[in-house]
């Protein structure tokens, strides 16, 4: 679903991502993981065509982003960590243009379906900047969801949700992923990476230090297999390249 191969940003003499490479397949929610500066929003934000690589291919169900943008961005979806939403637009009207721009053919059916999900419902006829922040990162989401995309790229996607909204936002993710779809998750929070996700991509300083199940990587930086993520987290960028 997702293949990035010898993906490389540079800005100037500054190196942001070197040579990455990996692979997401359908049905898997990848956890990127990194310390800050590490390159996982600039990778993020190169996969879904906003930023242009270096070097290197960004393939998604095929299409590559740099060759054929508009075939890619069909068939991704992308919810960076501070969304921006149009101030002065509903929150239907949000998902009317999303419609709009993406042909989707069921917008009363699937939009009144996501707003009853993500408790959007009372909020239909609310302006953007009438929302507080957890309301707007859950109209950002229901966007998202809205054409649904073969691929989800969500950066801190739990920022600004209370309990409720956390736990309907695990629950929708687990249930794209049944239904085929590659997550690639960017977070801090490692209680919600440990509990949800079947692979995990562990990167620091632009480089891959290791890509695998968090089994897998409890075995390849535990000492004794059964340490936090938060452990394995903090021997993994302390130890250097592993590569998997």
């Amino acid at each position: 679903m997702l293949d990035v191969i010898d993906y490389h940003k540079a800005y100037g003499d500054f190196v942001a991502v070197d040579s990455l490479s990996f692979g997401v397949e359908g049905g898997q929610i990848v956890g990127l993981l990194g310390p800050n500066g590490a390159g996982k929003t600039t990778t993020m934000r190169a996969i879904a065509g906003i930023i242009p690589p270096t070097r290197g291919q960004l393939k998604v169900d095929g299409f590559e982003i740099t060759a054929d943008p508009v075939g890619a961005k069909k068939r991704l979806a992308y919810v960076p960590d501070d969304p921006r939403l149009f101030e002065t637009l509903t929150v239907w009207e949000h998902l009317q243009f999303i419609a709009t721009a993406y042909e989707v053919p069921d917008l009363d059916v699937y939009g009144q379906v996501l707003l009853e999900k993500f408790e959007l419902t009372e909020k239909r006829d609310t302006l953007a900047q009438e929302l507080s922040r957890g309301m707007r990162q859950k109209v950002a989401i229901c966007c998202a969801y809205l054409h649904r995309p073969r691929l989800l790229l969500l950066d801190e996607p739990l920022t600004g949700l209370d309990p409720r909204g956390i736990r309907t936002m695990k629950q929708s993710l687990v249930e794209q992923a049944a239904l085929g779809n590659a997550v690639v998750i960017s977070s801090h929070l490692l209680s919600l990476v440990e509990g949800l996700c079947t692979h995990l991509l562990i990167v620091n300083r632009g480089k891959k230090l290791f890509l695998g199940s968090p089994e897998e990587a409890r075995t390849a930086f535990s000492n004794v297999g059964d340490d936090s993520l938060e452990e394995v987290f903090f021997r993994a960028t302390e130890a250097g390249e592993v590569s998997r």
